[in-house]
């Protein structure tokens, strides 16, 4: 009786509010060496490389001739394809580690130990890393255009960000960024391992699009459903010259559309398999 007495009723168990899920993935992301290597290697990659190109078409101005110039897109010169390939390994492989890495150390078990809400914790995850990695593309986009139009105007080649399709170049290689992280999560939760989903974004992402072409219809169609073709196609601003012949090309309403269709999706197969599977 005396024991029942003492016995004191245990405190009710109160559920973590949504902003502590976010403040806490907060913290996990910024507590991984890698994160601060691979967003530095991001934006030193898409300003750097991006000066690098210009600093190239300004020494070669003088020796081109009027239809080379008149055919410069000035958008190549701030977003280089060899920058964007340092971006999208990057960029997935952030996005792989976020998950991958809990997985690993077994990080994530403890953390539904703690909060059994795994749709809301994964869906906090997920929310933490697009939203750095937005900013940080967008940073970097936007430095990289402004220091190359700066340079490139000195030659009188330059374009403002308020000439056609200039602000959709930006968008473009700013999105981009968590685009690819969404990917790389996702291919964690799959796969559960760090090394083998960051091989797998790469695959999807930089490997197969060379692996088809726009002659036919349904390579066509499967190119234009990869995010790499879909940035291309928003960094034009005009048609191809004469001589290049392309059967089926991307439209910029598709290539938007694939931006979407894979940061959706990934996210969703992402928090389905953290939710579904035990880690």
């Amino acid at each position: 009786m005396t024991a029942g007495l003492l016995r004191r009723p245990s405190a009710p168990q109160v559920p973590a509010r949504f902003r502590d899920l976010l403040a806490a993935e907060w913290i996990k992301l910024w507590s991984l060496r890698s994160t601060w290597g691979s967003l530095a290697l991001i934006l030193l990659s898409t300003v750097g490389l991006s000066v690098h190109a210009t600093l190239a078409t300004y020494a070669d101005w003088a020796r081109w001739s009027a239809e080379q110039r008149a055919l410069l897109n000035p958008l190549w010169d701030a977003f280089p394809q060899q920058a964007q390939m340092f971006v999208v390994l990057a960029a997935g492989s952030v996005g792989a580690i976020a998950v991958g890495g809990e997985y690993a150390t077994g990080l994530l078990r403890t953390t539904f130990a703690a909060v059994p809400a795994r749709r809301a914790v994964t869906g906090a995850k997920i929310i933490v890393v697009a939203g750095v990695m937005t900013v940080l593309g967008l940073l970097g986009a936007a430095t990289a255009f402004g220091v190359s139009q700066a340079i490139l105007s000195a030659r009188h080649a330059g374009m403002s960000v308020g000439e056609p399709g200039a602000l959709r170049g930006i968008l473009a290689s700013g999105l981009l960024v968590p685009v690819c992280a969404l990917a790389g999560m996702g291919f964690a939760a799959l796969v559960r391992h760090t090394a083998p989903a960051i091989v797998a974004a790469a695959a999807a992402l930089l490997l197969l699009p060379t692996a088809v072409d726009e002659d036919e219809r349904w390579t066509a169609l499967l190119r234009h459903a990869m995010p790499v073709p879909a940035w291309q196609r928003l960094i034009e601003i005009s048609e191809p010259p004469p001589w290049i012949t392309i059967a089926h090309p991307a439209t910029i309403s598709g290539a938007w559309t694939t931006y979407a269709a894979w940061a959706a999706i990934s996210a969703l197969v992402t928090v389905l398999a953290v939710h579904r599977r035990d880690p």
